[in-house]
């Protein structure tokens, strides 16, 4: 089995499905399948880090840079309404992934506040070093952060 995990992922898969179904453990990969379950955990932590940061990023530009705002807030209030949608697509699948996103929301604003300096040319001091946006109203469809 872990040959054919080399030469046919899809096939693998397919495979390994099976011989659970058939609760026949002995023959499971469970080195590469172990490797795959924990990949997948990291998949939707990145992804969800990811939406957020972007989600992030659009609410500061909404909120602070007032040049842009009149010509680019219809295409920012999308953004930020698909990543929203996206994140509860993510928290719907794994609940468990709630205090993870709270977690990580002063790290992605930092990150976020660093990418919109760099896009915009706003003076750094144009963004507050901490988040303006907590975490439910950061998710809120209803809040878009504007001053």
């Amino acid at each position: 089995m872990s040959t054919l995990y080399q030469q046919d992922y899809n096939l693998w898969i397919e495979k390994t499905i099976k011989l659970i179904q058939e609760k026949n453990f002995n023959a499971v990969d469970w080195e590469n399948l172990t490797e795959e379950l924990d990949s997948l955990g990291k998949s939707d932590k990145r992804e969800l880090r990811n939406r957020l940061i972007v989600l992030l990023e659009h609410l500061l530009k909404l909120a602070y840079w007032d040049s842009e705002r009149e010509n680019n807030q219809r295409g920012w209030r999308t953004t930020i309404r698909e990543q929203r949608r996206q994140i509860k697509v993510l928290l719907d699948d794994s609940p468990s992934l709630k205090p993870f996103l709270k977690g990580i929301l002063a790290e992605c604003y930092l990150i976020a506040r660093e990418e919109v300096i760099e896009k915009t040319g706003l003076l750094s001091s144009v963004f507050p070093m901490e988040s303006p946006f907590i975490a439910d109203n950061t998710l809120n469809s209803d809040y878009f952060g504007q001053n």
